[in-house]
């Protein structure tokens, strides 16, 4: 009994990860997988998948990069033009997962139903950006790296100035050539 229940679960453990949705989000500095949280986010995991298969991202940058916090893009080109966007999506920041190393989440304004299209890596545990941290909204958790944080972490370490009124942006363009569905 016990040995068909250890089975039944791993059998269920491998389907489940089988039916996850993964992207590869591929960088002029290398790939970075990720597994999208579709169960706990899934307004937002659609939002993300929309931009994705219309090659919204393609060709657009990480415009905003802090080493020992997180790396951001998906809302800019390399001349930092915004890219018009679809409507805000809902706020699903709620939904128990956290800002931990590895961890995608959608940037947005001080509005917490704001998030278009840009997204950040968690380089580090942020906890102060979970929802409900300093009595809060906090920044709605997507997605999880599962190879490619070497990736992320040679981005986060790129130098950066400031360009106009925005500071934190590469020296040298990281750009962001593609995100596509690998299932």
């Amino acid at each position: 009994m016990r040995k068909s229940l250890i089975a039944s679960l791993a059998l269920l453990a491998l389907c489940s990860t089988a039916n996850a949705t993964e992207v590869d989000i591929v960088t002029n500095k290398g790939s970075i997988r990720v597994d999208l949280n579709d169960e706990a986010a899934p307004k937002t995991v659609t939002n993300f998948l929309r931009y994705a298969d219309e090659g919204f991202y393609d060709n657009t940058i990480f415009h905003r990069v802090i080493r020992g916090f997180m790396v951001q893009g998906g809302g800019f080109t390399e001349d930092l033009e915004r890219k018009s966007t679809h409507k805000a999506v809902a706020y699903e920041g709620d939904n128990g997962l956290a800002n931990n190393r590895g961890t995608l989440a959608m940037a947005r304004t001080q509005d917490p139903n704001s998030a278009t299209s840009q997204f950040f890596i968690n380089q580090v545990d942020n906890t102060f950006l979970n929802h409900g941290a300093r009595g809060a909204a906090g920044y709605t958790v997507f997605g999880q790296v599962v190879s490619g944080m070497d990736v992320v972490d040679a981005i986060s370490a790129v130098p950066t100035t400031s360009v106009g009124p925005y500071q934190n942006v590469p020296e040298s363009p990281v750009i962001i050539e593609s995100i596509k569905r690998v299932n």
